[in-house]
């Protein structure tokens, strides 16, 4: 038994150090399924500051595409998106549910601008050692889930038991940075560059 024990512990190992994982640089969009185009670009450029690009012509199919925060929305028109999943009525906003979510600068202001656009929205609090992150949940158009939060107020920091291991794209072959360095360098890209959003 103590054999065979030690013998699955190798086994994991052995797989686990033979794969890395896979070469991503950074996230480049979702893809949202919905029912009017318009209403929904109007959504993503109104109340978040998307902006429409250009998409590729080849398309034979209504959609859309928007960009901003280092991020992109693709947006696919399926009238019939009741006939597959999510809202037939309105569903009450869940925090717990999946979302997407975006930095802002400011929470306050986010929900006196949804309240004057007479949007519907549930506010939450994350809090830890000290730290407090206000959150504000609302639905899209077509009821996926939205979250604006000042989530940069808790540090992301790696499990004392997980490895941190920079990885760096084929163009960047430079030494490895110190922990301390990438975990300030991914704070700011993610607070400065992907998820800020301005109101």
């Amino acid at each position: 038994m103590k054999e065979s024990a030690s013998k699955m512990v190798m086994e994991i190992e052995e797989v686990s150090n033979n794969y890395e994982a896979l070469p991503l640089l950074s996230l480049n969009h979702v893809s949202l399924l919905c029912r009017s185009v318009w209403d929904s670009m109007r959504f993503y450029e109104e109340v978040l500051g998307f902006v429409l690009i250009k998409r590729p012509s080849s398309f034979k199919f209504n959609g859309a595409w928007l960009y901003n925060y280092g991020i992109g929305i693709h947006l696919i028109e399926n009238p019939s998106i009741d006939d597959f999943d999510t809202i037939v009525e309105p569903q009450p906003i869940n925090p717990k549910d999946n979302h997407i979510s975006f930095q802002c600068r400011d929470v306050g202001l986010v929900k006196r601008r949804l309240e004057d656009m007479g949007m519907k929205y549930v506010t939450a609090v994350v809090e830890d050692e000290g730290n407090r992150v206000d959150q504000v949940f609302f639905h899209d158009p077509d009821g996926y889930m939205v979250e604006l939060c000042n989530c940069e107020n808790i540090p992301i920091l790696p499990l004392s038991s997980y490895s941190f291991k920079p990885r760096l794209s084929s163009f960047n072959r430079a030494t490895p940075a110190k922990c301390g360095f990438m975990e300030n360098a991914m704070m700011k890209s993610l607070s400065m560059e992907m998820l800020n959003i301005s109101f």
